[in-house]
């Protein structure tokens, strides 16, 4: 990399995750020689960033707090709402709050000052947040530590509850975070069973980045024949597949696709024009039966579900328990006076 401008920027997200990087490592990733990465390192302190550096055969460099934020051009004010909202918003999954995302929350923690970091914390603790749909709420600082991992290849251990409530301990090699809008997984390969598994955040306890580095494995081939290994969103789709049967959606909206589309999580696919202000979403989802209704129904206008058959029968049923909830003498007219 012999782009100076560029190279320092990407010296400095690397040093800004929450470890130390030995300074061969560091040329490695940069593709330059510990002289130069010795010069970059120079030039970073020189623009205020407090780099520290440690000696000795293990010894590496880190970006640590100091006494005032480094230059990002933000306040202490500006500071704490970023972080603060970025943990709001990962805590609880809300769509469109990607894996960027916590990893920026990682690295802002990883250089706030402590005085910053309580009021963070002690606004967070104050704060209820109220949220739409049924994705579980995950502790910030779990999300921040296996971010931190996977960037940073470092291996994890781990406490797990399955889905029928056995508990176990895992030792994993961090691949990939993946938000769905409605909960976080992570991708990673498991060492104890020796396979690459997905495990829910929200089931995630005590995680613990143990320091001891790996070299990233490749996904596992694609099954389409090519033998190329698969990408994270492929494979991600492919292990949730066997989880869940897939819901193959037909549904028709009576209102223009530009309004229902900034209304649907992207998750659910892109609506299609389908006659004058009407359009129409066919595409698959791998999400619960209820969830997928629910959000169907949060768009706000007329729609059909032409299928699948399990979905159409549970819009029916959930439509005659709302009006049911309703009681008697809430119609329209109820309430008024002529």
């Amino acid at each position: 990399m012999t782009d100076t401008p560029a190279r320092l920027l990407k010296l400095l997200s690397l040093l800004q995750t929450p470890r130390e990087w030995p300074g061969g490592e560091l040329a490695e990733r940069l593709d330059v020689s510990p002289r130069t990465i010795r010069r970059d390192i120079d030039r970073l302190r020189e623009l205020g960033y407090p780099v520290e550096a440690s000696r000795g055969s293990v010894g590496g460099y880190r970006l640590v707090a100091g006494a005032a934020m480094p230059p990002l051009v933000l306040d202490d004010e500006e500071a704490v709402a970023i972080a603060v909202g970025l943990r709001a918003g990962a805590g609880h999954a809300i769509e469109g709050v990607e894996e960027a995302a916590v990893r920026a929350l990682a690295k802002l923690e990883q250089v706030l000052p402590s005085r910053l970091r309580h009021r963070v914390s002690a606004l967070q603790n104050a704060t209820v947040a109220l949220t739409r749909g049924d994705g579980a709420t995950i502790d910030p600082e779990t999300l921040t530590t296996l971010a931190s991992a996977a960037t940073g290849r470092e291996r994890l251990r781990f406490s797990y509850r399955s889905g029928d409530g056995t508990e176990t301990k895992r030792q994993v090699e961090p691949y990939r975070l993946v938000s769905t809008g409605q909960r976080w997984y992570l991708m990673a390969y498991d060492l104890l069973r020796e396979d690459w598994r997905t495990f829910r955040v929200d089931r995630v306890t005590e995680p613990f980045a143990t320091g001891a580095r790996f070299a990233p494995r490749p996904l596992p081939a694609e099954e389409d024949g090519s033998g190329e290994p698969g990408d994270a969103a492929r494979y991600f789709g492919r292990s949730m597949a066997g989880r869940q049967p897939e819901l193959r959606l037909d549904v028709r909206f009576g209102a223009p696709a530009g309004f229902v589309a900034a209304r649907l999580p992207p998750t659910l696919g892109v609506p299609e024009p389908d006659g004058e202000d009407a359009c129409r979403l066919r595409s698959s989802s791998l999400d619960s039966l209820e969830w997928v209704a629910l959000r169907l129904a949060l768009v706000g206008c007329e729609f059909t579900v032409q299928g699948p058959p399990q979905l159409v029968a549970y819009v029916e049923s959930l439509g005659a328990r709302l009006t049911r909830a309703a009681g008697p003498g809430t119609g329209a007219g109820a309430g008024r006076q002529d």
